[in-house]
């Protein structure tokens, strides 16, 4: 059994038996699934605690993510894509509120996206998530979603996330961190800033980083100045080009309009070359 599966038979385990503390706090499991889904780093220093309402730290066992409460979204969600996380589980399509987040925030349910004109957009694919029907449910809880053009997640995203498992099924792992950022994007009934009775902020851009290795172990260990990373930002519009290669752009870059540092657990040496790097391997 691989380390992925036996840390998520486990989880299940425990569930199962009743443990909930497992489910319902987060940061009581976080050792566990750091070592996985945040290898690189927390890239915005979020943490567990109430009082950080708009960069809490949730971690579940199939992704990692920093939330922002007033904001409705997450501001970053990272995982890692490997064959151990891909089989035959159908998608679930059952968008709802996560109940793990804390008394008395507002919970973004699976209808409040309903005719605003953007998509419930998933930060971790349905798709990267299909060893069990428990995992794929997790990817439509709403803590996971942003309000996304159509285009801009059908059809420019989409392809992006098929490429990723093309890389996986080609033998080699991604670390995946996305997340999304400012006000204003345009949908299939035009422009909006929020949602949701202004509830959920609508972000003006979508970025997301690919950090590609073989397979293997200890990889954070194996990262060099070699390494391959993909990083894209893209307008959150519905005239987008579908062509996420577009919209290539650099670690550096998305760090200076965030304020996130990406790769935080990464040699700063090494950081300072993969950093600045453009993909060129993506190109046509």
């Amino acid at each position: 059994m691989s380390r992925h599966r036996l840390v998520y038979f486990i989880f299940f385990t425990l569930l199962t038996f009743g443990c909930k503390q497992v489910a319902v706090t987060p940061h009581r499991s976080l050792g566990i699934f750091e070592q996985e889904h945040l290898i690189l780093g927390n890239p915005s220093e979020a943490t567990s605690d109430t009082i950080n309402y708009n960069n809490f730290l949730m971690a579940k066992p199939q992704y990692v993510l920093s939330y922002s409460r007033d904001r409705g979204t997450p501001n970053w969600v990272s995982w890692h894509v490997n064959k151990d996380w891909l089989g035959s589980a159908s998608r679930q399509n059952d968008f709802r509120a996560d109940e793990n987040l804390p008394t008395g925030w507002y919970r973004v349910n699976g209808s409040s996206y309903s005719r605003s004109g953007f998509d419930r957009g998933h930060n971790v694919p349905s798709a990267d998530r299909t060893l069990s029907s428990e995992a794929n449910s997790a990817t439509f809880l709403m803590t996971n979603m942003v309000p996304q053009a159509p285009r801009n997640n059908q059809e420019t995203w989409a392809s992006l996330e098929n490429y990723t498992r093309d890389l996986v099924e080609q033998g080699q792992e991604v670390y995946v961190i996305m997340g999304s950022y400012g006000a204003g994007g345009t949908g299939s009934n035009g422009t909006a800033r929020t949602i949701d009775e202004g509830r959920v902020t609508v972000p003006s851009r979508i970025w997301k980083i690919l950090l590609v290795l073989p397979e293997g172990q200890n990889d954070l260990s194996r990262v060099t100045v070699n390494t391959r990373v993909i990083a894209i930002d893209t307008p959150n519009m519905n005239t987008l080009n579908s062509n996420w290669r577009t919209y290539l752009t650099t670690v550096d870059a998305i760090e200076a309009v965030t304020g996130y540092d990406l790769l935080s657990s990464v040699p700063e040496d090494i950081q300072q070359v993969i950093e600045k790097r453009l993909d060129t391997v993506s190109t046509p």
